[in-house]
């Protein structure tokens, strides 16, 4: 998959992720076929909107029997690159970090954090779900010296977001997941996906206030 594909929107690779998640889940299930409706009701999307994302990438399932789950939940891992163990490692070891290195369903998608970081010298050293939580200031050396994880994920205060970005950076972390409600400067050579709880909650009180369920409009 060429993510700089114009014919690619990033809402269709979102929406590939969701497949893959509830084709995981049918897989667990026992579940070897699906049709497009069965999974766009899953889903909360239209069959037709599935049968275009998936065209995107390839062909996928027969017509009129529907799509085989352990196939097609292969095949999307593999254009997602999720057909393989990414370690995670956190910096910003607070109320929100500590349940992000707790979140099960992390290591359940093959997100494994293996490595943490802060500045609080008492919660420096201490494990955290297996996790031992190390200085910031020795991220870049452990990095370098060791490439413990492949994705930054950022829960720090946000004066502070930019300057570990930076960090991250130097020390050769490309990926970066950013639950600080800053807009970090990193150029095109890192790759920055943010999370932020608030838009989500404004999508919410629009709805409420105007009566129009703007949420579903986007992918659960």
């Amino acid at each position: 998959m060429n993510q700089k594909d114009p014919k690619i929107p990033k809402i269709a690779v979102i929406r590939m992720a969701l497949y893959a998640k509830h084709l995981g889940l049918l897989d667990n299930q026992g579940i070897r076929v699906v049709s497009s409706v069965e999974l766009a009701d899953l889903c909360g999307v239209n069959p037709a909107q599935i049968r275009k994302d998936l065209a995107y990438f390839g062909q996928f399932g027969t017509r009129g029997l529907g799509y085989p789950v352990p196939e097609l939940s292969l095949s999307i891992k593999k254009i997602l690159g999720t057909n393989r163990i990414w370690h995670l490692g956190l910096v910003g070891v607070g109320n929100l970090g500590r349940a992000l290195l707790r979140h099960s369903q992390f290591a359940e998608q093959g997100f494994v954090f293996t490595a943490a970081f802060d500045l609080d010298p008492q919660v420096v050293g201490t494990l955290v779900s297996g996790v031992k939580v190390s200085h910031v200031d020795q991220m870049k050396r452990m990095i370098r010296e060791r490439s413990p994880f492949d994705i930054g994920v950022l829960a720090v205060r946000p004066e502070e977001a930019q300057s570990v970005a930076d960090r991250l950076k130097d020390s050769g972390i490309r990926a970066i997941l950013n639950f600080t409600p800053m807009v970090l400067a990193l150029g095109p050579d890192v790759y920055v996906e943010n999370v932020d709880f608030t838009v989500r909650l404004h999508l919410l009180c629009y709805s409420m206030t105007h009566g129009s369920d703007v949420t579903q409009q986007h992918p659960r």
